[in-house]
Formats: structure tokens, C-alpha cells, sequence
């Protein structure tokens, strides 16, 4: 599903101990207040947050350590005894990292105490999907034939967080070329729903999801090119964004070849986390300025606020689309949640998701076949070729003049929909219409992998050849299993579909507390 950031100078402990400076607000907006406000040793009280540490949202986390609360090596330590407890049997973390995790929690404390500079995520615990660069070790992205692929440096995203002071306890395991929406490989394994072992933690980033959401690492990262953000995050219950193209730097020295334009312009890495302002936090770190991605935007966090009450879509669900009523329940409730926050809700009709997902379709795929597809088929196993073969499936064969008209049919539907957005700022859809399936279910044939793509999760891979934000937020559980809804916001606007998200989450509360009393 998906395919496979230098930092601005942080401030400086006294400057960002004035949250309410205009000048700071300017520049990073309410996505950045809980952080700003824990940047200063002097002003924060070194009081623990409640519950065992690795339990803490990254926000509180980051506070804690600043603070003096607690050290990093401390927290580190929590999370990586937190894995070894629960990660055997998830199989969500595939590369243990305890030992270079340890020795920069070391590190950040003696940063800490010598009175230097401390980033935004000093100290914190995350995880890096396995299928981009992290220097010195092979970027597998599920395949064992990628063993010689050694990184010679960190991806932006990977040195982004990084210096911010994030310190990384793992990689977490992905699908074969990131390619399914089910995170299984022969070299890894299967990865399993923290929730309940008879559904999956969706794909590609299945094994962030899965780790974050049983509280291993408070942040995680993970890509997005047809959902592989999004779909992880409802399947485990967690939050997500996946940020307009452009947003967050990407690239990955140990390619062989440059990514085709149309696969970059649909791809966008981002985090996944138990709280929405965690995912804010992480979206700030991420999106710093690497060099290396000419596709990079210099956008700001935060846009100008819209006129209340914000209108909110409720996109209409095309007839041919049978929703359960459980996901028709959580959209409601979400809704619900929404108009008891100050929102406009009103249930309308968005331009042409149908075309839209076909589009993304075609384009996808044809891409792929002529740029990867040999390659790819010759380094993988059976099941990614019955998963590949049904997505092509439903894909239109292009010669060069539909390939052309396909690209330029995408700038339409993006201007309509920007279009939309003048009178909806915010739109919310299903994340799937159907409960979470098995988790090889896209192995069973072609047709329930068309099943699956078009007639399911249509509303999460058609918005990423639009290139617009997409928050995730779970709403409620049922029969024991997560629920989310998807929140759409114009390019650029990752802080409305945000701010949405977390209006429901205040009211629906964080999932995840409900699973490790599961858990335990």
C-alpha cells in the first residue's frame, strides 16, 4: 500500500518558555502548545503523569524528562521491557534496537544535566517502519532480497526525529514492497492485531500500528500511498495523519533507482499515536526542511481559521457501497461528537469519489507495471502475487495517451475538491464500511481483494492521488475491535482535520486504555 526530515534550530529553554510569545504562534500554531509549554525546566514542575510510563502520551512524556521527572533512561527502559512483554506475540517490532536505544538515553541525560539545548522530543521512545533508510542497516521493506540494500544515512524523516531528541527502539515490520494492506513477509512474518489475533493490523504500516497502539514507543512512524497510514490506524485504534504531499521530506539513499513521479506525488510519510496531539506534535518534527526531496513544501503548520460554526461533510456513501451498521453507528457518533463540539455537520454528497479512487487506481498501477512490477515479481513470495494480481484487477490498461489523459484528469478532481472545501473546510467519511477482516484476507482471491480496495476502504485510497490530508480517529469499539472515521481537510490543512480529530477524541475518549486493560 505504501512504498517505501534537518531541524529548525530549537528554541532555546528560555524562549520557549513563552508559549504565548506571537511570534512562536506564528510559526508553529496550537500543534505545538503542549510542547512549548514543557520546553522549560524552570516553569515545568517535575510531577510524574499517572500510570506505568510507557503508558504516557508523548506530549506528557517529553514534559516528564524536561522536567527532570523522569530520565530518559528510565523511560527507555520502560518501553523496551514493554516490548520484550507484549512484542513476541504481536511480532509488530521486527529489528530490536535496545542496546543503541539505551546508549542515547544515556546520551539525551547527559545533554540534559550539562544544560544544552533540548529538541521538541528529547528523550521520548518511537519506532521506524522498516522500509525506509535508517544508516547502517539494510532497508529490507519486507523482502529478504534486499539484504545488500545498507543505508548509508537516515531518511529525513528518520533524521528529523532524531534531532529532535527522539531516540528509536525498533523498526516495525511492513508487507513486501510495502505493497499490501495485510503486514505479512516471508522474512519476518506475520504481525498481529494487538486487539484480537483473528483480524489485522492493516497495512502496509501494520506493525506500527500494532506497536504503538500496545504501547510500545509513544510515537510511530510510518507511509502512506494508498491508505498504508490511515487503514493501520483504524484497524489498531489509534490516530494518524497522513499530510498533504510535500508536507514531510522523503528519500531514500539505498534506492537503486528515483520513485516515478505520480508514486511521489501520492506518497506521504507521517506518525501514528495513541493521542491526537502526539500526532500533532510528531506531524511538527517531521516536516522540518531536508534538502534532499525537491517536492518539499515550506508551508506553515496553521492556516487562517475558518469562519464558524466550521461546516463539516458527511460524505454520502455511493449506493453501491454496503455499509454495516456498526461503521454507519461510529460516523453518526462522530458526527454527534462533532456538532456538540461547535461544528456544522450536514450530510452532502463529495465530488466523484468513484472516479476519484479509479483514477488513483490507474494510475498506481500502471505505473507500477511498467516501472517495477518484473523486478518485484521475481523477489516475492505467492502471496504477494495473488494480493498484486487482485489490485491490478480492478486497474484500466493505459497506453500513453490514457496515461496522459489519467494525470490530467487528476488535476480536475483535485480542483473540484478544492472547490468543495471553500464551503466544507473539513470532510468526514468511513476509514472502511465493513468490520476489520482476517488477517491474510487478501490472499483468499482476486475478487476479495477488489472486495476489499473498491468496495471497502474506497474513501481512505482515494484520497491519496488528491495529495490532501487525512486524520484518522477512533470513535468506539465493537465486539471488542476499533472503529474510526477518516476526517478530509484541504492541501495544507492538516490542523483542520486535526483539530476535528481531536474534538472527537475528547469526547470519545483514547481507545487504546481500553485495550491494555484487555491486554492485561
Amino acid at each position: 500500500m505504501a512504498k517505501k526530515t534537518v531541524t529548525k534550530k530549537t528554541a532555546s529553554r528560555k524562549s520557549a518558555a513563552k508559549p504565548s510569545s506571537k511570534k512562536a504562534a506564528a510559526r508553529t500554531g496550537a500543534a505545538a502548545k503542549p510542547a512549548k509549554k514543557a520546553a522549560s525546566r524552570k516553569s515545568a514542575s517535575p510531577r510524574r503523569p499517572k500510570g506505568a510510563v510507557w503508558q504516557w502520551s508523548a506530549v506528557d512524556t517529553a514534559a516528564a524528562i524536561r522536567a527532570g521527572a523522569i530520565s530518559a533512561v528510565e523511560t527507555v527502559e520502560a518501553h523496551l521491557e514493554r516490548m520484550r512483554a507484549v512484542n513476541p506475540r504481536l511480532n509488530a517490532v521486527v529489528v530490536d534496537l535496545s542496546e543503541e536505544a539505551l546508549a542515547a538515553a544515556h546520551a539525551a541525560d547527559k545533554q540534559r544535566a550539562r544544560g544544552g539545548e533540548l529538541g521538541l522530543l528529547h528523550g521520548v521512545p518511537i519506532t521506524i517502519k522498516e522500509n525506509v533508510d535508517y544508516e547502517g542497516r539494510a532497508n529490507f521493506n519486507g523482502v529478504p532480497a534486499n539484504k545488500d540494500l545498507i543505508a548509508p544515512s537516515d531518511a529525513p524523516v528518520v533524521r528529523n526525529l532524531k534531532k529532535a531528541g527522539a531516540i528509536v527502539i525498533g523498526l516495525t515490520n511492513t508487507p513486501e514492497f510495502s505493497f499490501r494492506g495485510f503486514t505479512d513477509n516471508p522474512l519476518h512474518g506475520l504481525t498481529l492485531n494487538p486487539w484480537d489475533p483473528n483480524i489485522t493490523c492493516g497495512g502496509s504500516s501494520g506493525g506500527a500500528g500494532s506497536a504503538v497502539a500496545a504501547g510500545i514507543g509513544t510515537i510511530a512512524h510510518g507511509n502512506d500511498i494508498g491508505g498504508s497510514l490511515r487503514w493501520p490506524a483504524h484497524c489498531n485504534g489509534v490516530a494518524t495523519i497522513k499530510p498533504t504531499q510535500g508536507r514531510i521530506p522523503a528519500f531514500n539513499q539505498s534506492a537503486t533507482a528515483e520513485r516515478p513521479m505520480l508514486a511521489h506525488l501520492m506518497s506521504a510519510q507521517g506518525p501514528l499515536a495513541r493521542h491526537v496531539a502526539d500526532v500533532r506534535l510528531a506531524l511538527e518534527v517531521m516536516s522540518q526542511r531536508d534538502p534532499r526531496d525537491p517536492w518539499w513544501v515550506p508551508a506553515p503548520l496553521v492556516g487562517p481559521k475558518p469562519k464558524g460554526p466550521i461546516k463539516v461533510a458527511l460524505a454520502k456513501i455511493p449506493e453501491d457501497m454496503d455499509v454495516d451498521p456498526q461503521v454507519a453507528a461510529a460516523l453518526r457518533q462522530a458526527a454527534d461528537h462533532l456538532d456538540r463540539s461547535g461544528y456544522r455537520v450536514s450530510e452532502v454528497e463529495v465530488p466523484d469519489i468513484n472516479g476519484v479512487w479509479q483514477t488513483w487506481c490507474d494510475i498506481i498501477t500502471n505505473e507500477t507495471v511498467v516501472m517495477q512490477e518484473a523486478a518485484m515479481l521475481k523477489v516475492t513470495s505467492e502471496d504477494f502475487h495473488k494480493a498484486w494480481g487482485g489490485m491490478k484487477a480492478k486497474a484500466s490498461v493505459l497506453d500513453l495517451p490514457a496515461w496522459m489523459r489519467a494525470t490530467a484528469a487528476r488535476n480536475g478532481h483535485i480542483r473540484a475538491w478544492q472547490l468543495f472545501f471553500e464551503e466544507y473546510p473539513v470532510v468526514l467519511a468511513p476509514t472502511t464500511v465493513k468490520p476489520t477482516p482476517g488477517p491474510r484476507e487478501d490472499t483468499v482471491s482476486p475478487e476479495r481483494v477488489r472486495e476489499i480496495f473498491w468496495d471497502e476502504i474506497r474513501f481512505i485510497s482515494a484520497i491519496n492521488v488528491l495529495g490532501l490530508p487525512g486524520a484518522v480517529v477512533p470513535v468506539a469499539s465493537h465486539d471488542g475491535k476499533p472503529i474510526g472515521v477518516q476526517l478530509i481537510a484541504g492541501r495544507y490543512r492538516e490542523d483542520l482535520a486535526l483539530d476535528a480529530a481531536a474534538a472527537i477524541e475528547k469526547r470519545a475518549g483514547v481507545l487504546a486504555h481500553r485495550l491494555w486493560e484487555q491486554m492485561a
